[in-house]
C-alpha cells in the first residue's frame, strides 16, 4: 500500500481501536479513527445500502461516505480500511457493498482495502509485516486489560473522571512503548497499571446492579452502533461487563481448528492455528495470573472454560456469526455471578438470533436466575423502546 495514501478506519472500540491506529502509525501509515456521529450518518448508509442488510453494514459504510463528502479529505489519496474474518454471514460481504456504494456516489477513485486473514480480496489486501502483526496483538492484550479495569473501576469511582484520566494516561504511554518493549516487559506494566487503577478512591459499599453485554461484535462494543450503551448504563448506575477481544480472537483461531476436528478440513491451516491458539491462551493466562494477584479486580474467565461453558447448548462446529462464543459467554457472566445481561444484535441477523435470543429460554430454564433482555437495532428502531427494553431488565434486577 502507497504510506502517501491516508487511511480511515470506521470506529468500533475507542480503547483497541486507538492502540491499533498507534501500530499502524509507526508502520509509516497515515491512519485516522473516525469518529463522525450523527442522524446524517445513518441516512447516507439508508441510501447507499439496502435496508434488509445488517446494520453493521449500513452504519460502517454510512459513516466512509459521510466522511468523503465532508470536504476533509483528498478523495484522490484517500484509502478506506476494513476488517473481515471471512465468516459466513453477510459481513464477508462489506467490502463488495462499499465500492458499490463509492461508485454510486462517484468516489470511483478512493481506494478500498481489506483486512483478513481468510485470503479475501487478495488484489486489495492489506498486508502487514510480521512485526506489525504481533504490535497488534500487544494492542490487543492492553486494551483488554484496560477496558475491564476501567470498567471495574468507573462504577465505584469516588472521584468522578479519575478512572478516565487514568486511562488517557496509559494509553498515551503505551502507544508509544508498543514495538520499543519486549513481550517479556508486558507483565512490568500490567502490574503498573493494575497498581494505578487499584489506587483509585472507591465507594465499595455503593453495590450497583453488573450488566454483562454480549451480541453481534460491532454492535456489542461500537458506541455509534448501540447507542452508547456503556454509557446509558453507567448513567443508571450500573456497572458494565464485558468480555475482551482476544476471547474472539480465540473463536476464529478455534474456527479453523474444529473445521480439521469435525469436518477433515485444512491441515497446515489447522496445525498454525493449534500452535497460534496455544501461544495466546499462554498470554492471557499470563495477564490473569497478574490481575489475581493484585486481589483488586474480577478477572476474565480463561478461554478454555469458556469452551466448555458451550457444551450442552451448542456445538463448537456452529460458528456462523459469533457461533457457539456468544452463548457461552453469556453462561461465562452468569457463572460469574453476572445475572443481569443485555444481548445487543442487529434487526434481521439471523446467526445472531440463532445464538443470542434463540439460546435465552434453554438458558433460562437451567439458570432460573438469569435476567437476560435482547434488544434490536436497526435505523427504524427507537432509542425510546431499546432504552424502556433495559430499564425493565435493570428493575426486574433491583426488585431481585
Amino acid at each position: 500500500m502507497d504510506k502517501s495514501y491516508k487511511i480511515l478506519i470506521p470506529m468500533m472500540l475507542d480503547i483497541h481501536f486507538d492502540f491499533i491506529a498507534g501500530v499502524l502509525q509507526k508502520e509509516g501509515y497515515d491512519i485516522e479513527v473516525l469518529q463522525n456521529e450523527s442522524q446524517e450518518v445513518i441516512e447516507e448508509g439508508l441510501k447507499n445500502v439496502h435496508n434488509d442488510m445488517c446494520y453493521p453494514a449500513l452504519l460502517v459504510i454510512g459513516q466512509f461516505i459521510h466522511a468523503l463528502k465532508s470536504g476533509r479529505y483528498n478523495v484522490n489519496r484517500i484509502a478506506l480500511l476494513l476488517t473481515q474474518t471471512g465468516g459466513g454471514c453477510r459481513a464477508s460481504n462489506y467490502i463488495c457493498l462499499l465500492r458499490k456504494a463509492l461508485d454510486r456516489n462517484k468516489f470511483t477513485q478512493v481506494k478500498v482495502l481489506s483486512l483478513n486473514f481468510a485470503g479475501l480480496d487478495k488484489e486489495n489486501e492489506f498486508s502487514l509485516s510480521f512485526r506489525a502483526g504481533f504490535r497488534l496483538f500487544q494492542s490487543i492484550l492492553y486494551g483488554d486489560l484496560l477496558m475491564l479495569l476501567y470498567n471495574q473501576s468507573v462504577a465505584f469511582e469516588k472521584n468522578m473522571g479519575e478512572s478516565k484520566k487514568i486511562l488517557a494516561r496509559w494509553k498515551k504511554k503505551l502507544i508509544e512503548e508498543i514495538g520499543k518493549k519486549t513481550f517479556s516487559q508486558l507483565k512490568e506494566n500490567y502490574r503498573n497499571i493494575l497498581e494505578d487503577f487499584a489506587s483509585i478512591p472507591k465507594n465499595k459499599e455503593n453495590r450497583k446492579i453488573k450488566v454483562g453485554i454480549v451480541g453481534e461484535i460491532y454492535m456489542k462494543y461500537s458506541p455509534l452502533g448501540n447507542n452508547h450503551l456503556t454509557e446509558y448504563l453507567e448513567q443508571e448506575k450500573a456497572e458494565v461487563v464485558n468480555t475482551g477481544i482476544l476471547d474472539f480472537l480465540l473463536f476464529n483461531l478455534y474456527d479453523t481448528i474444529f473445521d480439521k476436528e469435525i469436518y477433515g478440513k485444512g491441515g497446515f491451516r489447522y496445525m498454525i492455528a493449534k500452535m497460534l491458539a496455544a501461544y495466546v491462551q499462554r498470554k492471557q493466562g499470563e495477564m490473569i495470573a497478574c490481575i489475581k494477584k493484585n486481589g483488586h479486580f474480577r478477572p476474565p474467565t480463561a478461554f478454555s472454560k469458556v469452551l466448555e461453558m458451550a457444551k450442552g447448548y451448542l456445538g463448537h462446529g456452529v460458528k456462523m456469526g459469533e457461533g457457539w462464543l456468544l452463548t457461552a459467554e453469556m453462561l461465562e457472566f452468569i457463572h460469574m455471578g453476572v445475572h443481569n445481561i443485555i444481548c445487543a444484535q442487529p434487526f434481521g441477523c439471523l446467526p445472531n438470533h440463532i445464538i443470542a435470543k434463540g439460546m435465552i429460554r434453554k438458558i433460562k430454564t437451567n439458570h432460573p436466575e438469569a435476567n437476560i433482555v435482547a434488544v434490536d437495532y436497526d435505523p427504524g428502531a427507537s432509542s425510546i423502546n431499546q432504552e424502556n427494553r433495559i430499564r425493565l431488565m435493570l428493575e426486574n434486577a433491583r426488585s431481585s
